[in-house]
């Protein structure tokens, strides 16, 4: 059998274990806590997400990904790589329940990425990008490891003791695959990447707090513009830009999940005015608040 017959027959297998697991739309969590499945049996409307350091492998259907305003198309048997925290509206493109988008998610852990860097010759990041999310087509190097994985999954007392062991061998792969550089980068101690995420992580803390630009820059040791500079780079935000998506995503989710009023969820996130928060929110979730949570219930109904 030739290298390409069985990366497709590899590939054929991985998909039918998924949508065996995965029986219901939505997320499906597995007995490996990193390892998750995601199902739609139709396109969808743009949904509101926070990708945080992951393998995303789509297995079957077409999916959008819009990051700041930067999207991503990612086909089946591509993979994606999120090497850092950060917020997203993702859309089912094609989907039937004859033929679900199926999709694999591995969470990646940045400090067990770090412990290959002093063994791992990396490559170089093929263009002068360094944004933290990136698609490729998957390789049999990466499809093997991410197989057996699964095939695991009907084995707890083998899950326990081997699913490290082909953890450590995926974050090698794909450290010497095509997007290792960009994986690498939040994992570089003192590097930009890792200042960046430290500043992701506290946007992510303190997202209804007012955001002092020379403040953050000095809590990450950068300096203000050299912030700016690689924090767009990275997630194609300002430090700015991605508090008021956080403050957005939040806001829906209060006002879906919690019931908040409209007021109320504004002033929860952040918002002194309720006006200004109503014409941001439609700008980006498409519609008003109440419309759009109403829709969304209606689609959930």
């Amino acid at each position: 059998m030739d290298s390409f017959s069985r990366l497709e027959q590899d590939r054929e297998e991985l998909t039918a274990l998924v949508e065996q697991y995965a029986q219901i739309e939505g997320v499906t969590m597995t007995h490996w806590p990193a390892l998750s499945f995601f199902r739609a049996d139709s396109p969808s409307d743009r949904t509101c997400a926070m990708y945080e350091p992951c393998l995303g492998l789509l297995l079957q259907g077409n999916k959008h990904i819009l990051m700041g305003e930067e999207r991503f198309e990612q086909e089946n048997g591509h993979y994606l790589i999120s090497s850092i925290e950060v917020p997203v509206s993702a859309q089912v493109m094609r989907a039937s329940r004859q033929q679900p988008c199926l999709c694999l998610t591995l969470r990646l852990d940045p400090p067990r990425i770090g412990e290959w860097l002093s063994e791992v010759k990396l490559p170089k990041l093929a263009t002068a990008t360094a944004r933290g999310i990136a698609l490729s087509p998957v390789s049999a190097e990466i499809l093997d490891p991410l197989l057996r994985l699964v095939r695991l999954l009907d084995s707890p007392r083998d899950l326990s003791l081997l699913a490290p062991l082909i953890e450590r061998e995926l974050i090698y792969r794909l450290l010497t695959g095509e997007q290792g550089a960009r994986l690498a980068q939040i994992a570089v101690a003192g590097g930009q990447g890792q200042q960046i995420a430290r500043a992701i992580q506290w946007l992510q803390q303190h997202y209804n707090k007012p955001l002092r630009i020379g403040d953050l820059a000095n809590m990450v040791n950068m300096s203000a513009s050299s912030l700016h500079h690689h924090f767009r780079e990275i997630t194609a935000m300002s430090p700015l830009q991605y508090q008021k998506v956080l403050r957005l995503h939040e806001a829906r989710r209060l006002l879906l999940a919690e019931g908040c009023d409209v007021a109320t969820a504004a002033h929860r996130v952040g918002y002194e005015s309720p006006s200004q928060f109503s014409r941001e929110y439609s700008r980006h979730h498409g519609a008003p608040p109440l419309r759009d949570v109403n829709r969304l219930r209606s689609i959930r109904c």
